[in-house]
């Protein structure tokens, strides 16, 4: 028997079955999970060894349309370089996408190497170092500002390369995005420039001759509520659209953040897209009569890479400690540590886990918790899952992967080999 992926949202029935929204982006045969048209264990097979993330394109590409096709023709779509920057996976959205989003020197240098447009990239960041400064400046980037020090220092540059430094101001807004996983935005923060101290930056900006260019908003990130999202992109737009009276020279450039999320867990369900598309169109409709002159853009990452990615582990072991089953796998948190738990999450819950190639209907099921290999009561794939039964050989696949993975992990911890990465 063989199910397949469709370019449709998540299916309702299926869901409410049981069945993990994630697993609606790959194929099964033959009980084994698929992904990009082949079984997972022919992909170990090409890869050598395990642990290794596996990105299918073909899941990101089916987003990016969604987007495209939902969202206003006007708006810009950026990728956030943060979420995940290996190389291949940037060249491949570089043509895909309107901008890249960084938020290090490290990570322009492999906007620039994957092909993007200098002036199609932005770079935000609460600690900006002079070097990196610099080097955006030389590369002609648009610097998302953060505080006046950024602004003199950018001023300072500009004047000894006599090179035009181009600057928008990252703003703290005086409101929170309601049910975030995580809060950019709202009451005191390390991110921005506070909404009240904005006016005054904006008239140092105009002294300095810098090349303002307008404003980056984001609130918080990995959202799957769209009420909330609509309401913070409408009140993103109405600060910015009165910051603007303020401003040095007209608005060009206003990112409105992102936040949008994915399903991770059991009770989560996908975002429903179409209210946000529709509240995007209205902000569009305003921004081209009270700021004719401004591109709008939104920055996205986890929403267009996080469900492409799974990592592959291999258990190496099984193991019965007082009445619970326990399987080791030779990965784990080193690799992977949002599945962990340890990557903000205040309550554990397990990702979407399969044991890869015993997914028909009929398999014997126990509970189980899977570990790494690693010497820490930390290091956990799965707690208590209900799972086929599996055995030394067998492989795990940990799906909602495509984001903050093997970059956002202590690869070196215990000094076991990194996880190998492939795009296919």
């Amino acid at each position: 028997m063989t199910t397949s992926p469709n370019d449709a949202l998540p299916d309702p029935a299926a869901q409410a079955a049981g069945r993990h929204p994630a697993f609606d982006h790959f194929a099964v045969a033959d009980g084994e999970l698929q992904v990009a048209g082949r079984p997972l264990s022919a992909w170990a097979a090409e890869a050598g060894r395990t642990p290794f993330y596996l990105y299918d394109r073909s899941v990101i590409e089916r987003r990016v349309r969604q987007l495209r096709a939902a969202l206003p023709a006007s708006l810009g779509l950026h990728y956030a370089v943060k979420a995940n920057p290996f190389p291949p996976l940037l060249a491949h959205m570089a043509p895909r996408v309107d901008g890249f989003d960084v938020a290090s020197g490290g990570e322009l240098r492999r906007a620039l190497e994957a092909g993007m447009d200098p002036r199609r990239i932005s770079f935000a960041g609460p600690g900006k170092r002079q070097e990196e400064l610099e080097q955006a400046v030389e590369a002609g980037i648009l610097l998302h500002a953060e505080s006046p020090r950024e602004v003199r220092l950018l001023a300072d540059i500009a004047a000894r390369r006599g090179r035009p430094a181009r600057v928008a101001v990252r703003v703290n807004p005086d409101f929170e995005l309601k049910t975030a996983g995580m809060r950019m935005g709202g009451g005191p923060r390390p991110f921005g420039v506070d909404a009240e101290q904005v006016p005054a930056l904006l008239d140092e900006i105009g002294r300095l001759g810098l090349g303002f260019e307008g404003f980056h908003l984001y609130a918080g990130s990995q959202n799957l509520r769209a009420d909330a999202l609509v309401e913070t992109l409408q009140a993103s737009y109405a600060l910015a659209r009165r910051l603007a009276e303020a401003a040095p020279s007209p608005v060009t450039h206003l990112n409105l953040g992102g936040g949008f999320g994915i399903p991770y867990f059991p009770a989560d369900r996908p975002l429903d897209l179409a209210p946000v598309a529709d509240a995007l169109h209205g902000i569009a409709a305003r921004a081209r009569a009270e700021l004719p002159a401004a591109r709008l853009c939104i920055e996205l990452g986890r929403y267009l890479v996080g469900e492409a990615g799974v990592y592959v582990a291999r258990i190496l072991d099984r193991k019965l400690s007082r009445g619970q089953v326990f399987l080791i796998a030779d990965g784990g948190m080193h690799h992977h540590l949002a599945a962990s738990g340890n990557f903000g999450q205040v309550v554990r819950r397990n990702y979407p886990v399969a044991i890869a190639g015993r997914l028909r209907a009929d398999a014997p099921r126990e509970t189980a918790t899977i570990v790494g290999p690693l010497c820490t009561p930390l290091d956990i794939l799965a707690a208590q899952a209900d799972l086929p039964r599996a055995e030394p050989g067998d492989l795990v696949a940990v799906l909602q992967s495509g984001a903050y993975g093997a970059s956002a992990s202590p690869a070196d911890f215990l000094g076991h080999p990194a996880a190998l990465e492939m795009l296919r």
